[in-house]
């Protein structure tokens, strides 16, 4: 083959490699620019199915969350974080959303005050905007409080029904991540939700350690730690997995029974305060009420 049809078989090659790369970069940039007139499209759509508040109340408030994360002290962010994934509202409110919240909250008790304080000029006013104000600025915190015991009491109370039916369900020949999906199925309520959010993190890729650890931080529930910790061992180590749920499901029951016994001993001691206060001085009076009357008529 001679030197000039390699030079031309080489200068055919290049030019019609150059011209793929052109029509392809071409191509690739038209349809680049149809996808971000749409989604432009869609936005200024969505932007305009919204409702009054998501349009011009929701930035707003986003921006006051930002300002107001600036003055928070050293580890409040993660804390708050921290408490806002335990209480299951991180997925609709995030640092910004709860600091904004805050402030909202502490500004109206404070505006409630002055205007308990104008309208009742008998009380003192700084006592009541004092009060208001205190109120405002715990509110939200005891809210978010309550938010987490009850989760955790809502979680604590369906563990042993949901390693009841795992057992079940891993005994009868399942695999332990299609036997999670069919508690999922059929047991709804808070550790429910949270067991499907760790299988769709499994789906997408995420280790089934990584994802039961994440759980364990999302919950915050002792006897759950306990169930996560004894499941990532059983796996590390090889254990069967039908042999330990059982195990675990005993221990979980056996906890339960303890727990429900430590409430029924401290009972008779959380009445004796009613009893005195309350229930005690009515007696007193319906028992002894007529005989001082008696007694105070024949003395004088």
């Amino acid at each position: 083959m001679s030197a000039d049809l390699i030079f031309a078989l080489t200068s055919v090659f290049v030019a019609v490699a150059a011209a793929a790369v052109y029509v392809g970069n071409g191509v690739l940039r038209a349809q680049q620019n149809a996808s971000r007139r749409l989604a432009s499209l869609q936005t200024r759509r969505e932007n305009l199915d919204a409702s009054f508040a998501e349009r011009a109340v929701a930035p707003v408030v986003e921006r006051l969350g930002r300002g107001a994360l600036r003055f928070t002290p050293q580890g409040w962010m993660a804390r708050t974080e921290k408490r806002l994934a335990v209480s299951g509202w991180d997925s609709r409110m995030d640092l910004s959303a709860w600091a904004a919240t805050r402030v909202v909250a502490a500004v109206g008790g404070l505006l409630l005050g002055v205007l308990v304080a104008l309208l009742v000029p008998e009380v003192p006013r700084i006592l009541v905007i004092s009060v208001f104000t205190f109120m405002g600025v715990i509110a939200p915190e005891a809210m978010l409080t309550r938010r987490i015991d009850e989760r955790r009491d809502a979680i604590q109370r369906d563990l042993p029904d949901v390693i009841d039916l795992l057992v079940i369900s891993v005994e009868a020949g399942l695999g332990f991540e299609a036997a999670l999906g069919r508690v999922v199925q059929t047991v709804p309520g808070e550790l429910s939700d949270e067991f499907a959010r760790m299988l769709q993190e499994t789906r997408v890729g995420v280790r089934r350690n990584e994802a039961m650890r994440q759980l364990a931080e999302r919950t915050d529930v002792d006897d759950l730690n306990s169930f996560i910790l004894a499941i990532n061992q059983a796996d590390t180590f090889g254990v069967s997995v039908s042999r330990m749920l059982r195990v675990q499901a005993d221990e979980i029951r056996v906890r339960r029974r303890q727990r429900a016994q430590e409430k029924a001993f401290a009972a008779p001691v959380k009445m004796v305060f009613p009893l005195v206060l309350c229930i005690f001085p009515s007696l007193f009076v319906v028992l002894l009420g007529p005989a001082v009357i008696n007694i105070f008529d024949k003395l004088f």
